[in-house]
């Protein structure tokens, strides 16, 4: 009692000083509670937080006070803040926080006890439950780790002893060594795969600057070595090592070198720098891909290499090596929507129609790019579900008073955007349809349109289609879209991939506003229209923003065919680029889609051009075709030489 009493007291200047200026608001005090986190003022935090109580976000106040000295907190109060606040964000990543310092002191009976109580651990908190097995004398652990061995490229400190103990226990042989330093390479993880590299056996370890030497300069490298590479393992598998970093520049010259020493290669060695080869060269569409392709034997080809050995195969149209790749590929991986998808295209390429029909009924009805065509392959039209019945005020209440939704409002309120989105979307992960909606409704009401679309996206029997493709600032943007003589289904389909509505949403790369518009790209369509007196500072007004960006998607789509998937890929990646990966010949829109290098643009256009067929029937009201919107996009020869001006 003595204390808060002495620092209340020691808040009255402070809140005097305030109260000469103007009122200090709750959010005000909050956001100084974080300065004082972040500059370690722990006196400072100690008497915001007593001002605080009460205020929706005083559990991350009481949050940060634990974490500024959590090593010496009393495991008591830390379990007294998580009871208070048990199933929330906050608790979560107290919990999370505690296990890592628990696990880095090795207190494993406690870690035990707090670990099945964490809805989510990352990586880092796997391994460390992996290493409170290992010291109980659980061989089973080693089971679970092996999973780890190949497809944990770059991990974390805890994961290091687990990866250790497998060498140690001679699970983990100079076979298995090689395997993981071939796909640390593939996933350019140099650093990764040296260190790997320590758990060879003394005969096959090479010396640091030779394995520098192969990884910055590969061709003079491998010029240097012996004529005969046969009788040592260590360089053979260097010499392929070599060979994939000569591949990531240049796949014809990595062909030219491995066809010099492949014959001293042994099989497995020789299929895997084949398969690196094929990789590079199908990311850049190059004709010999699939012959390179078929050098590589029975390699097993690493999840990443074999789907582009698949769009290969598409881009060539050979359905018979579509069909046979798919069918090696691990389970998960073959039962992704798009790999579902592209084996019922060849088995009914191949005449098994009964098959494919099958698999296409396995994706059909879900709400993205496969599951549209799928639709289509069984002569589905696409519509938006029947509306779920409307919300009862009861139903909003209920989850309007969840204090996680109000502390994502708080959030948002203080515009701390990044630590809103956590807080919203942990709190929905155990919402029903129904609070699911009621949650979409009230994020809609509040203007936070991106928690709107993501709670809305959730649901799973019950569907608001208004809601998952909201359409907001209408009034704007449908005028904008028909004042450039474009489909407003495309442009709000774009829109919503690029900012989710958000006015002010700025990316990494430094895009701003509704359609994420670049600086250089604002700057040159404003000149472009003879836009007086523009300055960066207009690209998140909203009408400014729109009309650029308007602007610029129809002077893109007339340099494109008027094509909305090129237009599409070239809004995200360049116009450039956007032609370059055209072919020689008609392409099938959805195997242009699939088959765009970039990871990013890829998903990009498959998730446009799937929004922009639920915009349009819910603007429309009709049944809607995706396949007639991806069309065949046009040979490189017919390329607009006036287009090399766009930006």
């Amino acid at each position: 009692m003595k204390f808060r009493l002495a620092v209340f007291l020691l808040t009255i200047p402070c809140l005097m000083a305030h109260a000469a200026i103007g009122a200090v608001t709750g959010d005000d005090r909050f956001l100084a509670a974080r300065d004082a986190v972040r500059t370690g003022d722990r006196a400072k935090l100690e008497r915001i937080a007593f001002e605080l109580q009460g205020h929706e976000l005083q559990a991350y106040v009481e949050y940060w006070q634990l974490l500024l000295d959590l090593n010496n907190t009393d495991p008591a109060t830390i379990k007294a803040f998580l009871s208070r606040y048990d199933k929330s964000y906050v608790a979560e990543k107290l919990r999370s926080d505690w296990l890592k310092q628990l696990g880095r002191k090795q207190q494993w009976a406690q870690f035990d006890a707090e670990f099945p109580l964490l809805g989510q651990p990352d990586q880092e908190l796997s391994c460390f439950a992996l290493q409170s097995r290992q010291a109980r004398g659980d061989a089973s652990m080693l089971d679970e780790a092996m999973s780890l061995w190949l497809t944990l490229i770059e991990p974390p400190e805890s994961c290091y002893p687990i990866l250790e103990a497998l060498i140690l226990e001679k699970r983990v042989l100079a076979d298995q060594v090689w395997a993981r330093v071939r796909r640390q390479f593939e996933a350019n993880k140099t650093a990764a795969a040296r260190y790997s590299m320590n758990y060879l056996p003394p005969s096959q370890t090479p010396d640091a600057r030779v394995v520098a030497a192969v990884i910055d300069t590969p061709i003079p490298w491998l010029a240097k070595q012996p004529t005969s590479l046969a009788g040592s393992r260590m360089n053979r598998e260097l010499a392929a090592l070599a060979i994939s970093r000569i591949a990531r520049n240049d796949p014809r010259m990595a062909s030219e070198q491995l066809m010099r020493i492949e014959s001293q290669l042994q099989a497995g060695e020789k299929g895997w720098a084949w398969s690196q080869i094929g990789w590079q060269a199908a990311q850049r569409h190059l004709p010999e891909a699939l012959e390179w392709f078929r050098k590589t034997g029975d390699v097993a080809l690493s999840d990443e290499v074999a789907q582009w050995k698949v769009r290969a195969a598409l881009r060539a149209k050979d359905w018979g090596t579509v069909r046979s790749t798919i069918e090696r590929m691990p389970p998960a991986l073959a039962a992704q929507p798009a790999w579902v998808y592209w084996l019922g295209r060849a088995y009914r390429a191949g005449g098994r129609i009964e098959e494919a029909n099958t698999l296409f009924a396995k994706i059909a009805g879900q709400p993205n790019f496969y599951g549209n065509l799928a639709d289509e392959e069984l002569g589905r039209a696409i519509m938006t579900p029947p509306r779920a019945a409307a919300l009862t005020r009861e139903e909003v209440s209920q989850v309007a008073a969840n204090p996680g939704v109000q502390r994502a409002l708080a959030l948002y309120r203080v515009n701390l955007r990044t630590e809103g989105v956590k807080e919203w979307n942990w709190t929905l992960r155990d919402m029903s349809d129904r609070e699911l909606l009621a949650a979409s409704d009230i994020a809609q009401r509040a203007g936070i349109y991106d928690r709107a679309i993501a709670a809305a996206d959730r649901t799973r029997d019950e569907h608001d289609y208004s809601l998952r493709y909201l359409s907001p600032f209408s009034d704007q943007v449908r005028p904008a879209a028909k004042s450039q003589s474009l489909d407003d289904a495309w442009v709000y389909g774009l829109m919503r991939q690029e900012s989710r509505f958000v006015t002010n949403a700025k990316s990494s790369a430094g895009a701003s506003g509704l359609m994420q518009l670049m600086p250089a790209t604002a700057k040159w369509v404003a000149r472009k229209i003879g836009l007086k007196d523009f300055h960066q500072g207009q690209v998140n007004d909203t009408e400014t923003n729109l009309l650029l960006g308007t602007t610029y998607m129809r002077l893109v789509m007339e340099s494109l065919d008027n094509h909305p998937v090129l237009a599409s890929a070239a809004y995200n990646a360049g116009p450039g680029r956007a032609r370059k990966w055209r072919a020689d010949g008609p392409l099938e829109g959805a195997i242009y889609a699939e088959t765009i290098p970039f990871n990013e643009t890829r998903d990009y256009v498959k998730k446009v051009m799937s929004n922009s067929v639920y915009y349009s029937a819910l603007f429309d009201g009709k049944p809607q075709s995706i396949k007639s919107r991806l069309g065949v996009i046009g040979p490189r020869s017919s390329v607009d030489p006036k287009a090399e001006e766009l930006p």
